[in-house]
């Protein structure tokens, strides 16, 4: 389609977020600078550079798309669509548990897929959850931790975000080979229908954060900060559950919850 003033007028909304990321990337680019970084956090200095960039990105592009999506779909659309797609993260967390070697978290885990696929209507309904299977969240980062890898330094990615050098080798690791919550969706052959898939599986995660991402902005004193500390707990949290006694109904209370913040709501009728 040509480009003409009347199209470059209609498109001029999103061509002017598209222009304020790009001027935050340069004017940010190398500004933020720490003498004397966290122990956790040896990169501060970049780390805080490119959490401005990854901010401002996320406001001018994916946060308007996000809450677009959350305002137009209805409510049993958006939780419809979100089960599912946790329903297939699910085997993902029932592979690595296995590799963990925890047969009892692996056989509820795959109890819950088998459950919600068949009673759930291919997952739309998180029917498991409300017969008290509740999920157990697992990653190849926590697999890696398990067998005894250090989480390394604290890192955000680009576009990401917050990361460290054991969770970045373990997601660019489980891509490279086709090991990761996303394989299947990249596994579909039509190109049209995957990246579709793709899309629709990525807007569903940034506005799952959205309610969590108004919470820091209204309580933290520095935003950089409290979500690095609360990342860093979440993640050694994982690994020390998955540590102990697979039969220990206890071994999960004391972990904290930065990132399910719908685990134990009715997803039938909400959803973040």
């Amino acid at each position: 389609m040509p480009t003409t003033p009347e199209s470059l007028s209609k498109n001029s909304p999103a061509w002017g977020r598209l222009g304020l990321a790009a001027t935050s990337l340069l004017v940010i680019t190398g500004c933020a600078t720490v003498e004397h970084p966290n122990p956790n956090d040896p990169w501060e200095s970049y780390n805080r550079t490119m959490d401005k960039i990854n901010y401002n990105v996320d406001n001018a592009l994916v946060k308007p798309i996000a809450n677009t999506y959350k305002t137009l779909t209805p409510q049993p659309v958006q939780s419809c669509i979100h089960n599912m797609f946790r329903n297939v993260g699910d085997v993902w967390s029932a592979a690595n548990s296995f590799l963990q070697g925890r047969p009892h978290d692996f056989f509820n885990t795959l109890g819950r897929v088998l459950f919600n696929t068949t009673m759930g209507v291919g997952g739309c309904f998180d029917v498991a959850s409300k017969n008290g299977a509740q999920r157990i969240p697992n990653d190849f980062g926590t697999t890696l931790g398990v067998w005894g890898i250090g989480s390394g330094p604290y890192v955000v990615l680009p576009l990401i975000g917050p990361s460290t050098v054991r969770d970045s080798a373990a997601l660019a690791g489980g891509v490279a080979v086709g090991f990761s919550e996303s394989s299947p969706i990249v596994a579909i052959k039509n190109v049209p229908v995957r990246n579709s898939i793709l899309g629709l599986y990525f807007v569903d995660l940034r506005t799952g954060l959205l309610d969590a991402d108004a919470m820091v902005n209204d309580i933290a004193l520095d935003r950089y900060s409290f979500i690095r500390d609360a990342y860093l707990q979440r993640r050694q949290s994982l690994v020390n559950r998955k540590l102990r006694s697979p039969t220990d109904d206890s071994y999960g209370d004391d972990l904290p919850n930065y990132e399910d913040f719908d685990d134990n709501e009715d997803t039938t009728s909400t959803t973040n």
